[in-house]
């Protein structure tokens, strides 16, 4: 029976093959691929609010706020026996581990990332972790259309747009935003803007969200509508907020990566979850608000209102004054980025866009009402729409995705009467913040190691080549003691090739000989027992360090010393060599692959 289904399977291949055209094929793919990410994040969601909803009822409902302090550490050591009994295999963070796939794997994604994280996320986001359900949700979809790209045997190039398309499905989906969604897949995947990409990115996209409302109607995740008219003697308020946003976002990075760096000292991942789930549960019991993804909290500033917020302070007291409103905000902008932080550190799953967003409505409502109470202007601003732009500000800051931000919340509002505070703290937002944070949150790793796909073609080329297939290991090595006469029996007579690597006993390259060196005195009999390797050898121009050089450290190296083939070594130990014409011949073929044209 599975041999028939396999040749059935064949026998559609064929006839897709005679019948359809690749470009009409991806167009069908991506639609398929689209409600497949669509129902990925419906599923996602309703699991998650299934527990979060179980944990505020029933039994427990009296009780749960003193339950606070341990749900978080229940989720996550749920997560983390799932991870270690069902998945076996690491996770890794959702966007991250996508964009290592598109850079490192040809888009290649593995097949346990189509559910990993529909069965972790839940676990830490429902039971209290302080993170988002938009990253897995991303990964979700993008393992969905890489794998769908190779059951259907395509490209390279076909598998990383499907990629995208599911990315944008994805986002379509969680936010009911298709043309945001679009934004954010050629935005934070790189992905070049033709009419061969754009159209399956479209196709993907209102498939999704056509999804999205068919099991979940018209519900959506942000409820906001522009009751207040931007007025032009706002705009240095909006510059304004543009600079706190991106200071807190400036804050945002470095304290997660900071705790990333922590936790990564700690090798016992129960150590971790008992440090990080109780350090979260110790902030939730005293902060609800910060309780799960908090949308809550973001829906509640939008419209205005922060009096639910104030209510449940850490005092237990009432915020009847200025400076109590102001503290009590800004605390909750500090402590949630620490519970966001210690989630991911102590081996949640979740993403840090609902953080963001968190965040972001929180700074704009804190900028409005400090702005109010000084009395600056003779009208009042409006809370909802610095909590709505405020978001925008943070996501160009911590995402370094400033279209997406303006796509995003313009369309959330259903109209563009606040573009252009959007694009005011949105710019300045992402334009102070890159200058402290080069890379945002889900590229920094990457780009550390040169791994990080980019809108350069050239580079990312060089960054997506293979360095294990371009090094040769045929060479014959030799060792500073031999004579010419061993040199000359023992590799020259059986070596093709015109190099020889001097090593030690270590196996570490202390020199290059190349035939040109010897060649005049390589039939010289009365030499061969004086003569030493050692007095023949010389230095090599420059030398490849597997793990540090990436391919355009490599083509540097090539192009400044004017070598042939250059010697590469792995810690510290010889290798074998790369050579220029083998490594131009790599770079050729993988540029025609990542070409944007269909084949």
């Amino acid at each position: 029976m599975p041999h028939r289904k396999r040749s059935l399977f064949n026998q559609f291949l064929i006839w897709k093959y005679k019948h359809i055209s690749p470009e009409n094929f991806v167009y069908i793919i991506s639609v398929l691929v689209g409600f497949l990410a669509g129902i990925g994040a419906v599923t996602l969601k309703n699991l998650t609010h299934f527990i979060f909803e179980f944990l505020r009822t029933g039994f427990i409902k009296e009780i749960h706020m003193g339950f606070y302090f341990v749900f978080p550490i229940i989720g996550l050591c749920l997560t983390l026996l799932v991870i270690k009994f069902v998945i076996r295999k690491k996770i890794g963070h959702g966007i991250p581990s996508t964009l290592y796939a598109i850079s490192k794997r040809e888009s290649i994604m593995y097949r346990y990332q189509m559910w990993a994280s529909i069965l972790t996320a839940p676990l830490t986001v429902g039971f209290g972790g302080s993170v988002g359900l938009e990253g897995p949700t991303v990964a979700t979809g993008s393992a969905l259309g890489s794998n769908f790209a190779r059951l259907f045997h395509l490209d390279q190039r076909t598998r990383t747009l499907l990629v995208g398309c599911a990315a944008a499905g994805a986002m379509s989906s969680i936010f009911k935003a298709p043309i945001a969604a679009i934004v954010f897949a050629v935005e934070i995947f790189s992905l070049e803007l033709t009419l061969a990409s754009m159209v399956p990115l479209l196709l993907a996209s209102i498939s999704a969200v056509i999804t999205s409302y068919f099991f979940l109607g018209g519900e959506v995740l942000l409820h906001f509508e522009i009751q207040d008219k931007f007025q032009l003697e706002d705009i240095a308020f909006y510059i304004f907020l543009g600079i706190i946003c991106s200071l807190t976002s400036i804050y945002f990075t470095k304290v997660y990566f900071w705790t990333h760096d922590f936790f990564k000292k700690i090798e016992n991942p129960w150590y971790k979850l008992l440090l990080g789930g109780g350090l979260i549960g110790i902030i939730v019991y005293f902060i609800p608000p910060l309780f799960g993804e908090g949308f809550e909290t973001i829906n509640g500033v939008l419209r205005g209102d922060a009096s639910t917020i104030l209510k449940n302070n850490i005092f237990h007291s009432k915020a009847d004054s200025i400076l109590m409103i102001v503290g009590l905000l800004v605390g909750l902008i500090i402590f949630k980025v620490i519970a966001m932080a210690l989630t991911f550190g102590a081996g949640g799953i979740g993403g840090v866009f609902a953080p963001t967003l968190f965040i972001g409505s929180v700074t704009g409502y804190v900028v409005a009402t400090v702005v109010n109470y000084s009395k600056i202007v003779s009208h009042t601003v409006s809370q909802s729409n610095f909590a709505m732009v405020g978001m925008a500000g943070l996501m160009a800051g911590v995402l370094h995705a400033p279209l997406t931000a303006i796509f995003l919340i313009a369309e959330i509002t259903g109209g563009y009467e606040l573009f252009i505070p959007l694009m005011i703290v949105a710019a300045i937002s992402f334009l102070v913040t890159k200058n402290f944070i080069p890379h945002n949150i889900y590229a920094a790793e990457l780009a550390k190691k040169g791994q990080l796909i980019t809108h350069d073609k050239d580079k990312n080329v060089l960054m997506m080549m293979d360095i294990d297939k371009v090094i040769e290991t045929d060479f014959i090595s030799t060792t500073p003691k031999m004579t010419l006469g061993e040199l000359v029996q023992k590799a020259v007579v059986k070596s093709k090739r015109n190099n020889f690597p001097v090593v030690n006993k270590d196996n570490q390259l202390i020199g290059v000989l190349h035939m040109d060196d010897i060649r005049p005195i390589m039939f010289n009999t009365e030499l061969y027992d004086s003569t030493f390797v050692s007095d023949l050898m010389t230095s090599p121009r420059d030398i490849i360090d597997y793990d540090q050089d990436s391919m355009e450290v490599i083509m540097e190296k090539f192009k400044i010393t004017s070598a042939w083939n250059l010697p590469i070594i792995k810690e510290g130990k010889y290798l074998g060599f790369i050579s220029k014409s083998r490594l131009l011949n790599a770079y050729r073929r993988k540029l025609i692959m990542a070409s944007d044209s269909f084949s």
